[in-house]
């Protein structure tokens, strides 16, 4: 096998601020005794991919690997299955160096201080003994968690963060970018929230994670790199592979100011490492931007880039795409109509926001926003657990309510003997345009609801009332309602007794089986 992959990078858009020359120095060890260093007992590791998110390396035989030494880029290992990593000072993993020999652009959140610290050498953590790929894979996946102030971070803390910490099985977290909602001094902060969940954290960058004082794209995430590293990574497990990647594309002066897309350098790594991972095992490739189209007729992701993405991954039985960006929640299937030939459609999870619509809405008696995003969905996280083979399963969470899995929004009182004009509407959260949801009325027969294109009826609700008072309700009202892709309608009868009647809903979940909800309405007599 042959222990360097380079590829040849004339025209990346990163700029070269001094010479390449040969990084000799650079190593990867076994760090037995987990105290970041190199003694003379500690076995070098052979084999070990390392990156600076362009060409690629294995370390030789003394734990040794070298690659061109390019001022600008980040240098970072590639955790293999079998090893763990040690925590930097601020709790995230240590996997990454930084390359800046001289001074970057003068930003306004700082960008990459000049401090040359070599290649970079890295210790791995041997793992605990466990049962191997039999042992499912656990992962939290938050999205644009998008705090502004010191006030968000705190709903951050006391919303999603505090009702998980210890109560969770996973040993992997991720973040699908909009870390922050532009002000990247919050960074530490917020991280020392996320810190409190105990497990290695992972993040990717967004619209919203830019250096917005940057001249172009190749120094727009100066500042995000600077607190998280590698804007392009990969990370192995023995159920899953995991590569994270900006799909932001910054074109300061234009409107707007960026589209979903991908970088030469993004491309080069990509077709140097997806030949080295196994084809057994889940690939998960994380971005913000989606892959589909967000606004019909407009692309919002650059399609020759998507074509380009998907001819790589084409040959992978087993591929899942996570993406955020939207603050509404959604499951696409990607075909030919969206360059995908594989041997079967391409599932991506849009994946909702934590921070919902932005922490607006009216406050709980806790002080927290409702933050119901505009498809009806509330804010929350997602859970990934990954299986031998490449199986997975997915579960949307809402923020300290974490089992509630659908919404349901009926009248509370209705005519006796009226039209059956009026319905229970039942917002599943991970519905798709497949699943099966049935309602019944005072244990009646089971029905099957209609899925529709609409508005969530709650959340009109909620826009009529902030349309209605003549106050702000909240720091921000709630959002406008949008379409949503997950809401089923079932017409409630007025020909039974006067009184109360209870209504049931369940729907079968892809991967959590049956999920039930009820709710009650009320029918009555009137008089002309």
């Amino acid at each position: 096998m042959r222990l360097l992959v380079s590829i040849a990078l004339s025209l990346l858009a990163a700029p070269v601020f001094a010479k390449p020359a040969p990084c000799d120095g650079g190593m990867v060890w076994e760090d037995a005794n987990g105290n970041g260093t190199h003694d003379p007992d500690e076995r070098p590791l052979a084999g070990i991919k390392v990156s600076d998110g362009a060409e690629l390396a294995l370390t030789d035989g003394t734990g040794r690997y070298r690659l061109p030494m390019v001022d600008g880029r980040t240098m970072f290992v590639i955790k293999p299955a079998q090893y763990d990593l040690p925590e930097r000072k601020d709790g995230l993993p240590d996997f990454w160096n930084n390359i800046r020999s001289e001074a970057g652009p003068a930003l306004k959140y700082g960008g990459i201080p000049a401090a040359f610290h070599g290649c970079g050498d890295f210790g791995l953590l041997p793992k605990p003994a466990a049962a191997g790929n039999a042992t499912p894979l656990d992962v939290l996946v938050f999205s644009d968690t998008q705090t502004k102030s010191r006030a968000d971070i705190d709903y951050y803390k006391r919303d999603i963060v505090e009702p998980l910490a210890g109560k969770h099985q996973a040993t992997l977290g991720l973040t699908l970018g909009d870390v922050v909602n532009d002000d990247l001094s919050l960074y530490p902060q917020l991280n020392q929230v996320t810190r409190m969940l105990q497990v290695p954290w992972l993040h990717i960058a967004g619209n919203h994670d830019l250096d917005f004082d940057a001249a172009g794209d190749e120094d727009s995430l100066l500042t995000y790199r600077n607190t998280y590293g590698p804007d392009t990574f990969a990370w192995e497990e023995t159920q899953a592979v995991f590569i994270g990647m900006d799909d932001v594309v910054y074109m300061p002066g234009k409107k707007p100011a960026y589209i979903g897309g991908l970088r030469e350098d993004q491309f080069a790594f990509l077709e140097a490492y997806l030949p080295t991972i196994p084809k057994d095992r889940l690939l998960v490739v994380g971005v913000h931007i989606p892959f589909f189209d967000a606004d019909p007729g407009r692309e919002t992701f650059r399609h020759a880039d998507r074509a380009r993405l998907f001819a790589l991954l084409k040959d992978f039985p087993h591929v899942l795409l996570l993406s955020g960006h939207s603050h509404t929640q959604q499951h696409v299937y990607h075909g030919a109509g969206s360059d995908w030939h594989g041997a079967a459609p391409l599932h991506e999870y849009n994946v909702g926001a934590a921070c919902g619509a932005f922490w607006s809405g009216v406050k709980d008696a806790q002080g927290i926003p409702d933050a119901t995003m505009a498809d009806g969905t509330p804010n929350g996280y997602a859970s990934l657990q990954v299986r031998a083979g490449g199986e997975y399963s997915l579960a949307w969470h809402p923020a300290r309510d974490p089992e509630r899995a659908m919404s349901l929004h009926a009248p509370k009182a209705l005519r006796k003997g009226a039209y059956p004009a009026f319905a229970v509407y039942a917002n599943v959260f991970m519905g798709q345009d497949d699943s099966k949801v049935e309602y019944r009325v005072d244990a009646g027969r089971w029905k099957p609801m209609v899925l529709v294109r609409q508005p969530d009826p709650a959340l009109l609700a909620e826009n009529t009332k902030d349309d209605a008072a003549d106050a702000l309700r909240g720091y921000d009202r709630s959002p406008e309602a949008e379409p949503s892709q997950h809401l089923w309608r079932g017409a409630l009868p007025t020909d039974l007794a006067v009184g109360e009647h209870r209504v049931e809903v369940r729907a079968n979940d892809r991967w959590r089986g049956e999920q039930t909800a009820a709710t009650v309405y009320r029918l009555q007599e009137a008089a002309e």
